[in-house]
């Protein structure tokens, strides 16, 4: 009976952290700022904005706990006040624009892309692409994006759970938003996405969380060994799909830039060498995430110990 390697692992309490935590503060801040933004309009909600930065800045502990070790880690120094805060305040300004871009006021945006010449290739040919992203500035600019490429069209898969909140989230924000939520942890979620790839589409998933005891490989990561869940590129593999890296990233005000960049091609791969293809994708991914956070280290929003999983298997 073959071995496990030592560094693919389940980790499911660590899972069940993020699952409860971060969401939460999305969905109050984003009935807040409904209210004020799409009332008043940006600068109005931009002006609200750092206010409601600061009350979660006071008072979530957990949330600023884990951005001081994270900010250690991506800045290389202890951080200040005003990085935390800073950290805090992107976030919002994340979820305040993901209303105008849901209600599709691409106007107000200035965005600029790195690899749009990938992107149009892959538009041109037709090849529907696996877009691997993580919670790292904005996904949602994607429609911006799509919107000076007439044809690109994405579809996001994501967790059961934050499908039903993000489409119930479009819904009632702009109720003729027409973005597609595939759920995944469904029997026919792959299948959808085989049928959207074939079709041309683009499927994005975020690729640095795993749910429910997922199987994930312990990579190093900001100078700490992390776990990174395989689900996605497996998928990608099994598929045989060319894979991206994509990100949006936060640049104050209404800047934005989006990076597109090849990842992984499992188009020729055989079955029998797909495991060593995948972890070196997963591997390659981690890296890239990783150089981003230590130029943008104030664009990744996840505000609980992302270490901890690897930590507590070594324990073991």
């Amino acid at each position: 009976m073959a071995t496990k390697p030592a560094d693919f692992q389940r980790s499911p309490r660590v899972r069940a952290e993020w699952a409860r935590s971060p969401e939460r503060g999305n969905l109050v801040l984003l009935r807040i700022m409904t209210f004020v933004s799409l009332r008043l309009g940006r600068p109005a909600g931009r002006f609200f904005l750092y206010f409601i930065a600061l009350y979660f800045f006071l008072f979530a502990p957990t949330a600023r706990r884990q951005s001081i070790g994270y900010l250690r880690r991506a800045l290389g120094r202890p951080p200040t006040a005003g990085d935390r805060f800073r950290q805090v305040l992107y976030f919002a300004s994340n979820i305040l624009d993901r209303l105008y871009l849901v209600n599709e006021r691409y106007d107000l945006f200035d965005v600029s892309i790195d690899g749009e010449d990938l992107m149009q290739a892959q538009l041109a040919r037709g090849a529907g692409t696996i877009l691997l992203g993580a919670h790292f500035g904005s996904f949602e600019i994607m429609s911006a994006v799509g919107r000076r490429r007439p044809g690109l069209r994405v579809a996001m898969a994501m967790y059961e759970e934050n499908a039903r909140k993000v489409s119930a989230m479009f819904k009632a924000l702009n109720p003729a938003n027409k973005s597609e939520i595939i759920a995944l942890g469904q029997i026919e979620a792959m299948l959808r996405i085989r049928e959207r790839l074939d079709e041309g589409v683009f499927v994005g998933i975020l690729g640095d969380r795993s749910f429910r005891g997922e199987p994930g490989l312990v990579v190093d990561f900001l100078g700490g060994p992390a776990v990174f869940p395989l689900g996605p590129m497996r998928a990608a593999a099994v598929l045989r799909r060319e894979v991206f890296f994509m990100t949006g990233i936060y640049k104050g005000g209404n800047r934005y830039h989006a990076v597109f960049e090849r990842l992984a091609d499992f188009t020729e791969t055989r079955s029998g060498e797909r495991g060593v293809a995948v972890e070196a994708a997963i591997r390659r991914y981690a890296a890239l995430l990783e150089q981003h956070c230590q130029r943008d280290p104030y664009n990744w929003f996840n505000f609980f110990d992302f270490w901890r999983g690897a930590h507590e298997q070594s324990r073991r």
